[in-house]
Formats: C-alpha cells, structure tokens, sequence
C-alpha cells in the first residue's frame, strides 16, 4: 500500500512544462477582470447589491450581508485588482486569494442569482492558491519575488482539467431524463422565441430542431472531454467546443459562460501548443518591457512536491465533486419539482420553471388578514425566482413574519399561494395554501409540505 501511494505522488508529482496551467491562470485572470468590470458597466453591483431592502441568502449563510454602496463599488474595484493579479503573476498567491474570497462572498449574497459558472468560478479560484502559476511568465518573477521556472508539477494540471470535466460530464449526465431527451422539453418552448434570428431562426419553428438540440447538447456535455483529451480529435472536438458555446450564448441569457468555456478548454491542447502562443506573447510583452535575465530560461527549480496529506487533501475534494451532485438521491419526489439537492450539480438549464407566490398575513390576535405586495420588498428578479423555489418562499415568509413584528403585530401567521407550472405543464400549488409558513424550518431533511408533483 506505502509503495502504491509513493508511485500515485511520483506520477502527480512528474514534471511537465508551465506553458498550459500559465496560459490558463493568464486567461483565467483576463476573464475575471472582464467579468468584474462587465458587472460594473451593467449596473448589477447597484441592482444586487445594493438597492434590494432584503437578499435570499443560502441555507447556513445568512450571517452573510452586503456592505454599504461605497464599500461594495470598493471591493469590486479590488476583485478586479485581484483579476489582473492574477493575469500578470503579480502578488499571485495574494492576488487568487482575495479573488477567491471577494468573488465568492458576492455570489453568497444573494440566492436568487445563483448560477452554475460561478460556483464553478468560485471553485477555480479557490483550487490556484495552492498551485504554483505564478513560477513562469510572470511579474512576480521579473521582479525576483519568485525563481523562475518552466517545469511544474503535473498534479495542478490534472485537477484543472477534472474541474472542467465535472461541469461537462455531469451537465450531459442530468440532460438524460425524459422531459430533454424524448419531449424535447424545455428547448421546446424556448426555441419558437428565437425563430427571428438571421440564417438560422428559421429552423427554431420546428419542434424537431428542439429534439435534435436537445440531443446534440446531451451529448455534447457528455464526451466532449474525452475528445478534447485524445490529441488527434482535440484540434476538432474544439472547433465544436466554440460553435457550440457561440450558439448558445446567442441564444440563452448565460451571460460570460460560453467565453469562459471556450477559453479555459484550452487547457486541454498540448504543451508545444502552449508554449508556441506563449513565445509570440512573450515576444510582444517582452518587445515594450525587456525580460529579467536570468541564469537559463530552462532552469528546473525543486518545487514543493505533493505529499501524502496533500494527496489526501485533493482526492477528498475530487471525491466531495464526485459525488456531493448525486445527493438528489436522497430526496423523494422530483428535484426539478421541490429544488431539493438541485443546485451545485451542474444542471444547467434544464428546466422551464415559472410561479407565481401571494403572501398573505394575518394578526394572529384579532385575526385580522392582508396581502403582501412583494415588491415593497423584492426586486423583479427576486420575486421571479423566489416565486417557484420553496426554500426561498419559507425564508422570505420568515423575513414577512419578523418584518410584522416589528411593525407591532401580534403573532403574524404567514401563508402563501404559489402556483408553479413545470416544462409546459398545468399550474398547481406547491404547498397547501393554508399552511402557516412561519412554523416551518429549513433543514437538509426532505420537505414534506411541498406537494408532490402531478404528472
């Protein structure tokens, strides 16, 4: 077993050129400070952050909270100091560990904006503060904080590209159910809305075209890794990786995500690849600011090599991604239809889920009822996505009952009438529209107030 263990740390520990996970770090830090100032110009650090009055927070983090508008604008400006970090190798190690924590205390704000690509940037993040990206191109060695190197260990690698693959694989896997694969649901009802669209909105009138995509997606997601992994498909299986994500950034409301994909993949091409774009880039960058002179540009430095509670460290992580998404399993009913388990699977966009959610309180002492209107609290989005989510509806119940205590009721009973309609199908309610909400608690337990799905 000692033997088996010393041959595994040998094997990640194989030096292997820096080209690939330099590139990746250098576009992983470009596309970072992109996505920073992306949210700037668009008004979202105001629209999320600071003009709601209330933020669905996730289960065990509402000790999260936003800070005043000056402190927020603040704190981006510093993400995206700590983006461009991370590009130039400048203060790397510092520079990933403020983006790790800044991006991911954003995201933990509010639930209403959870997505996909930003748990998975949130994971990226956290994973390269421990990997050494900064030992070659990088200003940290031009200015002799770090010794350069072109060799690192193979293990970072390795864990990048099984990051990138778990999004992939395990996307393709959740697109195997019976609504995407055999009702063509829910590209069905998406498609016909873009049949407008120059060359090809013409094909989207079709139901067919919903079949056909929706096959092609599944198994896209599913084995476009391993395409990407064998040399011979890779220059190929790429070309579909871009057209693929062009398409559906074009037409789905997913924001940087197929810019991201398309990008980071590339960490999958060869190391002569890499260090080909890397020497014309070097060429330019070294062109305006000349290169450090050092002993030999080849010179191996004995880097931190992975040891065994480093290895244990990296298959727990890769065992929790592995399977912390099957955790569905565990919950009867439906996931699409409860949300039980849903999130941090890489389900992405599977479902066409739309509510509508009419809070009513009443004065548990006189007995005296009214209704809500959700948007003195709740912006569009929010109330948008709160309206089909149980676990939202029970937390802003929560939110009514203190908000009427305050406001010196007696005893506030909070119900709600949420309609939800699933992929097409007929409205019906989530729960029991008589339920007093505000004696519910959240938990990992399943949620036996939801009503099961009808069929």
């Amino acid at each position: 077993m000692q033997t088996k263990i010393e041959n595994i740390l040998d094997w990640l520990n194989k030096p292997i050129h820096a080209a690939p996970l330099t590139m990746f770090r250098v576009l992983f830090g470009l596309l970072m400070a992109f996505n920073t100032v992306r949210f700037w110009y668009f008004g979202w650090i105001q629209n999320h952050f600071v003009d709601p009055s209330f933020h669905f927070t996730y289960f065990g983090f509402d000790w999260i909270k936003p800070l005043s508008e000056a402190w927020m604008y603040g704190l981006h400006v510093l993400a995206f100091l700590a983006a461009i970090g991370i590009m130039l190798g400048f203060f790397y190690r510092l520079s990933a560990l403020l983006f790790f924590l800044l991006f991911t205390y954003f995201e933990l704000i509010d639930l209403t904006y959870y997505l996909n690509h930003y748990y998975f940037i949130s994971l990226v993040s956290g994973l390269i503060i421990f990997m050494p990206l900064h030992r070659y191109f990088s200003l940290d060695v031009r200015l002799g904080r770090v010794e350069e190197t072109d060799q690192l260990p193979r293990w970072p690698l390795l864990l990048v590209q099984f990051q990138i693959a778990t999004v992939y694989i395990f996307a393709g896997l959740a697109k195997m159910n019976y609504d995407w694969l055999f009702q063509g649901l829910p590209l069905r009802i998406w498609l016909p809305a873009d049949s407008g669209l120059p060359i090809i909105g013409w094909m989207f009138k079709y139901p067919e075209t919903a079949y056909l995509f929706s096959w092609i997606g599944m198994l896209f997601d599913t084995f476009i890794v391993f395409f990407l992994l064998n040399r011979f498909t890779r220059p190929a299986a790429y070309v579909v990786v871009v057209v693929f994500h062009t398409i559906t950034g074009i037409l789905f409301q997913i924001g940087v995500f197929p810019l991201v994909m398309s990008l980071l993949v590339l960490v999958f091409f060869s190391e002569s690849w890499h260090q080909k774009v890397l020497q014309r880039l070097q060429n330019v960058v070294y062109s305006i600011l000349p290169a450090k002179q050092s002993e030999s540009g080849s010179k191996t430095i004995d880097l931190p090599r992975l040891k065994k509670a480093g290895l244990f460290l990296v298959a727990t992580y890769m065992l929790f991604q592995l399977t912390f998404p099957w955790r569905f399993i565990a919950y009867p009913g439906s996931m699409y239809w409860t949300e039980e388990a849903y999130r941090f699977g890489w389900r992405v966009m599977l479902v066409e889920k739309a509510g509508t959610a009419q809070f009513f309180v009443r004065d548990g002492e006189d007995g005296r009822e009214g209704e809500v209107y959700n948007r003195e609290f709740l912006n569009p989005h929010q109330e948008k996505q709160m309206s089909f989510q149980p676990d939202m509806i029970l937390q802003f119940a929560h939110f009514l009952e203190d908000h009427y205590k305050a406001q010196g009721m007696k005893d506030p009973i909070v119900r709600c009438e949420a309609w939800v309609t699933l992929n097409g199908r007929p409205g019906q309610l989530l729960f029991d529209p008589q339920l007093d909400l505000t004696e519910v608690r959240d938990s990992w337990a399943p949620k036996a107030w939801i009503n099961p799905q009808q069929r």
